[in-house]
């Protein structure tokens, strides 16, 4: 089943939602997966942030508005929501895009804490390079530092976290040791992102 959403407008994920659940009944697992990535810094325009912010984390919010309360209602569901490792350290060519991923990664925090004792479930993705089209920009060079993973291997990830029902997804294992580095001496890991920086985006 397709339907056509804009993910940033309220109205059409309710709609998705409701012509999902006429066909199929109740949803069990919301996958909320969807992204734009600006090079740039705080020079980015205003409408990229926006953008960025509507689909990085309005939709999110939109999503959960949409789905939660059946869930809720039945004690039972699942939310997935797609970040980015971005989202837990940053990013050496972009601004809006790590930043509205960490507000996505604290929205799935704030959704977990509240629903994680009424039968919600609640994870966030975090990846590093995957092969999409989005991936493909700027030939992906910084984000695939630590190997640009197929989806299919993106999907098993996902699988086996949800078994274990653990919040953060990271079918790039090297992300949780880099956020220890970060949050054990946080001036150390920015300047190790400096010379990141400095590495691949030369001049």
């Amino acid at each position: 089943m397709a339907v056509v959403c804009d993910a940033t407008k309220e109205a059409d994920i309710k709609a998705l939602v409701r012509a999902a659940e006429a066909a199929y009944g109740p949803i069990d697992i919301f996958c909320s997966n969807a992204g734009v990535i600006h090079y740039g810094w705080e020079e980015t325009p205003d409408d990229i942030w926006q953008l960025s912010w509507d689909l990085h984390v309005m939709a999110h919010v939109y999503a959960a508005r949409a789905v939660v309360p059946g869930m809720v209602e039945r004690g039972r569901g699942y939310l997935i929501n797609t970040a980015s490792a971005a989202g837990l350290l940053s990013q050496i060519d972009s601004c809006s895009y790590p930043v509205t991923k960490h507000a996505a990664v604290a929205f799935a925090e704030t959704m977990a804490i509240r629903y994680g004792d009424k039968g919600i479930h609640v994870s966030v993705l975090c990846p590093q390079s995957v092969r999409t089209a989005m991936a493909s920009e700027r030939g992906g060079a910084v984000a695939s530092v630590d190997g640009t993973l197929e989806p299919e291997q993106l999907a098993d990830c996902v699988i086996e976290t949800m078994d274990r029902e653990e919040f953060l997804i990271l079918p790039h294992p090297q992300v949780r040791d880099y956020i220890k580095r970060k949050t054990s001496d946080y001036d150390r890991w920015l300047s190790g992102m400096r010379r990141l920086r400095d590495r691949y985006l030369p001049g």
